[in-house]
C-alpha cells in the first residue's frame, strides 16, 4: 500500500486536465480573520487558494506532491505562494505555524491507515494551538457503482473501500468511524455533508469536518 500513497506519476499526466469541486464554507472560518496564516495541503491547481483570496485571506501557502499540479498553480496564479513536497507528508515549517489547514479531497488519495496518521499528525504539528484543521473528503457510498468498486478490489488492495478508478488512480472512501478515530487528537466542532462531483464527474456525498487543537496545546 505504501507505494499508492504518493501517486505523483499518476497526478503529474492529469495536472491539466483535472477539476476539483469541493466547496468551501466560508463561514467556518470566520473565527480566524483574514490576517491568519493559512495552509492549504494537496493544494492542487489552487482552486481553493484563489477563494480564500477572495474572501479577504492573504497569507495563504499552498502545497502539493505533484510538481505539474504546482506549475498549474503558479501559472494561474504567479502572486500566491505555492511549493511543491519533495518528501510528503513532511512539511518544510516550523511547529505551530498555522492557524488552519485545509486538507480537500486529499486523504481519499492516501490509501494507506498509517499514510494518513502520518499526515494528520504532520499537520497538527505544524497547526498553533487552538489552530483550524477543515477537512474535506468521501465517506463510503452507498450506491451500487461504489459498492462494486469496493467489493471488486478489497483483497486487491487491503481494504474496503479502497479501490481503482477507471483512468488508473487508487482512491480510498472512508467510515466515519475511520475519520474520528483519524482526529481523536483534535477537537471537532463542526460537521456538514456536501454534495460534490468526483474529478471523473461522478455525482457524490461528501464529508466536511471542522476540528481543532485543544487550546492548551498537546494533549
Amino acid at each position: 500500500m505504501r507505494d499508492l500513497d504518493s501517486q505523483v506519476p499518476y497526478w503529474d499526466a492529469v495536472a491539466a486536465t483535472k477539476t476539483f469541486t469541493h466547496p468551501l464554507h466560508p463561514p467556518w472560518l470566520d473565527r480566524l480573520g483574514e490576517r491568519a496564516a493559512v495552509l492549504d495541503y494537496g493544494c492542487g491547481y489552487g482552486r481553493t487558494m484563489e477563494e480564500l483570496a477572495r474572501h479577504g485571506f492573504a497569507d495563504l501557502t499552498g502545497v502539493d506532491s505533484s510538481p505539474a499540479m504546482i506549475e498549474r498553480a503558479r501559472s494561474l496564479h504567479p502572486a500566491m505562494r505555492f511549493g511543491v513536497l519533495d518528501a510528503p507528508p513532511d512539511l518544510p515549517f516550523p511547529d505551530a505555524t498555522f492557524d488552519a489547514v485545509l486538507l480537500f479531497a486529499v486523504l481519499t488519495c492516501v490509501p494507506g491507515d498509517d499514510a494518513q496518521r502520518r499526515l494528520i499528525g504532520e499537520l497538527r504539528r505544524v497547526l498553533r494551538p487552538g489552530g483550524t484543521l477543515y477537512l474535506s473528503d468521501l465517506p463510503l457510498q452507498d450506491d451500487a457503482r461504489n459498492r462494486g468498486r469496493y467489493d471488486r478490489d478489497a483483497d486487491r488492495f487491503g481494504g474496503y473501500g479502497v479501490f481503482e478508478t477507471s483512468d488508473g488512480a487508487v482512491c480510498r472512501h472512508h467510515s466515519r468511524e475511520w475519520l474520528t478515530a483519524l482526529l481523536a487528537a483534535f477537537d471537532t466542532v463542526a460537521t456538514r455533508t456536501v454534495a460534490v462531483a468526483t474529478m471523473n464527474g461522478h455525482r457524490s456525498t461528501g464529508i466536511q469536518l471542522l476540528a481543532r487543537v485543544p487550546a492548551a496545546g498537546l494533549r
